[in-house]
């Protein structure tokens, strides 16, 4: 029996890590945010480059297997090289890769990430097989694992979101579910008996603010509004500010260890699937907020969303962050 089966994209990384003077950050507003500029018709170059396998799927995947848990990936790559890859390093990683489906028509989903030396990057995304999932390609599994672990479904994939929390429940899997932009957008007739049904909801404060449609300031009102949507584990995280979690009864809030990033990617994944792991573990949100942390931390110290992850018994060189506890 698998402990855990995730769900969620499967990529293939380029990582162009930028040098200083071949860029500049435009500070007027650009779409919201900064922009990331280079000369038109000039030859860039770059300090390094380095590729590996991504995707919210695969990489929380490894963290579980990396913490001890038997795991598989479900999900879709394309017929091609790239696939192949992505297969390869899961294996790497003791991950079950047998439910990978294999789609003719479109090659894996492919992504180039350039990072600056102050550990910002902008992501261009090629969005390949892993956001087709059908339905129908859903998995027989027996014995039924005890979790689904469903990370972002981008594109036609967010319609698996429904009947993979569906499927669950009848069979009495447990899930968390890590929502993404496309599954924020679902219907609210749709997406809400869903949210219901979902043991640990995962969202970070911009998501949170996309599905409460309340300001990202008012934190305890967006909570209050989420344990009204589901009535499970909310867990919400703030980047550099840390995270928040609540049981229904209290909030739990962590701030994150005083560490420069070398390359962001991937934190998100190694958070939530960090988070399950410890409470898993423990049955305790605090621990699991503390290896939730201590995961995305390592992740982010080394270039590839898999490279850093904490294996079983690690807590990377920085201290446990603390954990406070107060009632709703």
């Amino acid at each position: 029996m698998y402990d855990i089966i995730t769900f969620g994209s499967a990529t293939r990384d380029t990582f162009l890590r930028l040098k200083k003077e071949n860029y500049r950050i435009l500070e007027e507003e650009f779409l919201a945010n900064k922009a990331l500029c280079f000369p038109l018709g000039a030859k860039i170059f770059i300090e390094d480059l380095k590729v590996a396998s991504g995707g919210g799927g695969t990489n929380s995947a490894c963290t579980f297997s990396n913490q001890g848990f038997k795991v598989a990936y479900w999900g879709k790559i394309g017929d091609d090289k790239r696939g192949e890859a992505v297969i390869e390093e899961l294996k790497e990683f003791n991950v079950e890769t047998k439910f990978i489906k294999k789609d003719k028509k479109h090659s894996t989903a492919y992504s180039v990430i350039l990072s600056s030396p102050i550990g910002e990057r902008t992501i261009l995304i090629y969005r390949g097989a892993c956001h087709f999932l059908d339905a129908q390609e859903i998995p027989t599994v027996s014995p039924v694992p005890k979790w689904f672990y469903l990370a972002p479904l981008s594109g036609k994939s967010a319609n698996v979101f429904e009947p993979l929390v569906n499927f669950a429940k009848d069979n009495k899997i447990k899930v968390v579910a890590n929502l993404g932009n496309s599954q924020i957008n679902l219907k609210k007739v749709i997406l809400e008996p869903i949210l219901k049904k979902v043991d640990i909801l995962i969202l970070n404060l911009e998501e949170a603010f996309l599905l409460t449609k309340i300001p990202i300031k008012k934190e305890k009102e967006i909570i209050k509004k989420l344990m009204l949507l589901t009535e499970g584990i909310v867990v919400i995280t703030k980047g550099e500010k840390g995270s928040m979690v609540c049981d229904g009864k209290h909030v739990f809030k962590a701030g994150v260890p005083s560490v420069l990033p070398f390359e962001k990617t991937g934190a998100g994944d190694a958070f939530g699937s960090g988070f399950l792991s410890g409470f898993l573990e423990k049955n305790n949100i605090e621990y699991a907020i503390q290896l939730a942390t201590a995961n995305a931390t390592a992740c982010i110290q080394k270039i590839g969303a898999k490279n850093g992850l904490l294996k079983k018994g690690e807590w990377g060189s920085w201290p446990k962050v603390k954990v406070e506890k107060k009632p709703l």
